[in-house]
């Protein structure tokens, strides 16, 4: 038996034989001569060669795994994400010192020799031979490539890349029968392109072109002398070689470069002793993957489209392939997100929402009549280190895209989908109801889509302020979120009326499940999203045509060509009437209702509050006729932290309402998106009011604030019939206090 190194491996006679018997395995191969089962070099053992010809014919060169930049809607970089970071380029974009360099230092007889060097395979087993070890390999540039690419098809799979890598006599022979067909189809200068492109370069850079890139600063066509010396010296061992962490080796090794360089007449001895005395200069360019590193805080944003390409058939038939896409397929994702619109809603969502908080702030903007998402952010930072106070989770979106388990309950911000059904079905907006502060409806009144009763118990219903009682109409019942009026509207309504217009305006559970057929929808009791409640708006600001919400603009491959991207799908969800009675309704909510502290005094503008019980959730959802904007605040971790007697921002609440913390955000984050200087209005809307009729004895007997309707027909008062004392005119005191009684819904302004 022949005997083993000290250290295990192959003796000195061992690896002259190995090295006999792949030049003369070399000389097969190029002679095209077909070795039998059993050879007179002993090469039929089971999982080495099972016979030369069976080796398949074509190599198959995977598409470069390269990375992907996502740009905002003005062309700006977001981030980049990679699996390798690697960018393609044409030999003609690559220096002519980088080329030689390579060449000098890893196969200097390229362009006179083969697929196969044999010349050079003899050299090197007589120099190991030699030495009593591997002194030198014997690998052309051209199987080097061929080694890469089985490499790079093995992708992160450490098993594959061990096979891809073994030094059997079994992997010597593919590789050297794909490097004959390689050279025959592609030619000397293509595949030294190909090689440049594919090899590691240390530092996560893979190609020269990154590696320039990480190293200088700079592209692979503009290298010094030097400087592609350095380069082609790290390939043959990226972390013994690295610059960053070993100046001086690193240095010694670039030497030996351009030496050789100037031993193979590439350079003049003279211009090799003046490279050779320059130092190594650096100007490193940390690695930026993944979105993480996305600007204006939006990482979100990116996660988002990250989920939108790895879950749309439109980029990849299985959830494998688009996965592979998003990671390697340098592509050029041109998304909506517009980078002033961020950079206000980023700022909006941190401004009074610190990330250390128990609760967390989401901000997110559509467009009204594209559906286009221009912005979404949150107050806390898009990651993974928990002690940093990071979060991957996604408070803007459902469950499927990376949100929360559910969604939010979006308490009185509902409303209005419910008031468009009901103008839907033809009833007026001055219709009126007389409630007092509690109210018990039947539960057997509301009847889901199947004609059942959607539920056998009464439906106790109670206002935020005990003061909240007498009559009220849609305008009134709107503008102090009078949760009574909304309970007798959806009855009046229908419940399977409200929950189509619902579906209409593109409100959607974020679980992803169907709308539950349950009286205290109209109270927002079921849950919702960000993202959904400010595409609802927008429906409304687009005169009652829904878009669906989208974040990509256009995708292009490395090659040029374009991904048909999915579009937004717009639908007519109610009347343009319709539209523009509740818009102008839900001006008066921020002209002197409860969303007073967040309208716009320079445009025209509407929104609405909504709180849920116990605080657990605060909301503002407005717009203008040109943007949408939804706001939550609320828990985001697996305990639901009620908002009372808290301190958020440094601000201590003593209970947290739709207009006094979500209402100043979405103020800041519309005041730092729109241009001053477009201002355009709804459409103006005559809105039909309830008329008050009293005899003048029993008026007289009244005391102001007291009973039903206080306010006389055509007077000022934009809430007629509200038996409210003046000083809550405009909303509650700031501060919301009062009570919550919705039986598991939301009852809040």
């Amino acid at each position: 038996m022949p005997k083993k190194r000290s250290g295990g491996g192959l003796t000195t006679t061992q690896q002259a034989a190995k090295f006999l018997g792949v030049a003369a395995l070399s000389g097969v191969v190029l002679a095209g001569i077909a070795l039998p089962a059993a050879g007179a070099l002993g090469l039929a053992a089971k999982g080495t060669v099972d016979g030369f010809d069976e080796i398949p014919a074509n190599l198959k060169t995977p598409p470069l795994s390269q990375r992907t930049t996502i740009l905002d809607n003005q062309g700006g970089q977001i981030a980049t994400v990679y699996s390798r970071d690697r960018t393609v380029v044409p030999l003609t974009k690559i220096s002519p010192y980088m080329q030689k360099a390579i060449i000098a230092i890893e196969d200097a007889r390229f362009y006179e020799h083969g697929a196969v060097d044999l010349k050079g395979i003899l050299r090197a087993m007589n120099r190991n031979v030699q030495a009593g070890g591997t002194a030198q390999g014997a690998s052309t540039l051209t199987q080097q490539y061929v080694k890469n690419v089985f490499v790079e098809e093995a992708g992160d799979d450490p098993t594959k890349v061990a096979q891809a890598t073994q030094q059997t006599l079994g992997r010597k022979v593919q590789e050297l029968k794909y490097a004959i067909q390689v050279e025959e189809e592609l030619g000397k200068k293509k595949i030294l392109e190909n090689y440049l492109n594919i090899t590691f370069f240390g530092q996560q850079a893979y190609g020269v072109e990154a590696a320039s890139q990480r190293y200088f600063s700079k592209s692979a066509k503009d290298l010094k002398l030097e400087e592609a010396a350095m380069l082609a010296g790290i390939v043959q061992s990226p972390s013994r070689y690295d610059p960053v962490n070993d100046k001086e080796e690193a240095t010694k090794r670039r030497n030996t470069v351009i030496q050789r360089m100037a031993d193979v007449k590439d350079i003049s001895q003279e211009e090799a002793d003046k490279a050779k005395a320059t130092p190594i200069k650096l100007k490193v360019k940390r690695p930026k993957n993944g979105c993480i590193t996305a600007v204006s805080g939006s990482g979100f944003f990116c996660d988002y489209v990250r989920q939108v390409v790895t879950s749309d058939p439109a980029f990849g038939k299985t959830a494998k392939d688009r996965a592979k896409l998003w990671a390697t397929g340098g592509l050029t994702i041109k998304t909506t997100l517009n980078p002033r619109s961020q950079a206000a809603s980023n700022e909006a969502a941190t401004s009074r929402v610190n990330e250390t908080d128990k609760v967390a702030a989401s901000v997110v903007q559509v467009q009204p009549g594209t559906g286009q998402i221009l912005a979404m952010a949150q107050s806390r930072p898009y990651g993974l280190d928990a002690s940093k106070h990071q979060t991957v989770l996604n408070l803007s979106v459902d469950h499927k895209m990376g949100g929360s388990y559910a969604g939010f309950q979006v308490g009185s911000t509902f409303k209005p989908i419910t008031a468009a059904a009901a103008l839907e079905k033809g009833i007026s907006p001055a219709q009126s109801f007389t409630t007092p502060h509690e109210i018990s409806l039947p539960g057997e009144s509301f009847r889901t889509c199947d004609n059942q009763p959607a539920d056998d118990k009464p439906w106790e219903v109670g206002n935020e302020l005990e003061t909240e009682k007498g009559m009220f109409d849609m305008t009134s019942a709107l503008g102090k979120s009078i949760n009574t009026y909304f309970a007798k509207l959806e009855q009046k309504t229908g419940l399977c009326e409200t929950l189509a217009m619902a579906k209409k305006v593109g409100y959607n559970r974020g679980d992803n499940k169907p709308l539950w057929q349950v009286a205290n929808t109209t109270l927002g009791g079921q849950e919702s999203t960000p993202l959904a409640m400010a595409s609802v708006y927008a429906t409304f600001a687009n005169r009652g045509t829904y878009c669906s919400p989208i974040a990509v603009l256009s995708v292009t491959k490395p090659d040029g060509k374009q991904i048909d991207v999915p579009k937004s799908t717009c639908d007519r969800a109610m009347s343009e009437h319709t539209a523009d009675t509740i818009n102008q309704m839900l001006k008066g909510v921020v002209a002197d209702g409860t969303g007073q502290s967040a309208g716009l005094s320079d445009r025209d503008n509407a929104g609405k509050t909504g709180t849920t019980d116990e605080r657990i959730n605060a909301w503002f959802v407005g717009y203008t006729p040109n943007l949408s904007t939804a706001v939550w605040v609320g828990s985001d971790g697996a305990r639901q932290i009620p908002m009372s007697n808290i301190t958020i921002g440094g601000q201590y609440y003593e209970d947290v309402c739709g207009g006094c913390l979500p209402g100043p955000i979405w103020k800041t984050a519309m005041t730092g998106s729109l241009d001053a200087s477009e201002t355009p209005a709804f459409n103006p809307v005559d809105v039909p009011r309830a008329k008050v009729k009293e005899d003048k004895d029993k008026k007289e007997k009244k005391k102001p604030g007291e009973g039903e309707g206080d306010d006389k027909p055509g007077d000022d008062s934009p809430f007629p019939g509200i038996s409210i004392s003046p000083d809550l005119i405009g909303g509650n005191d700031g501060n919301g206090n009062g009570r919550g009684q919705n039986d598991g819904g939301t009852n809040g302004p």
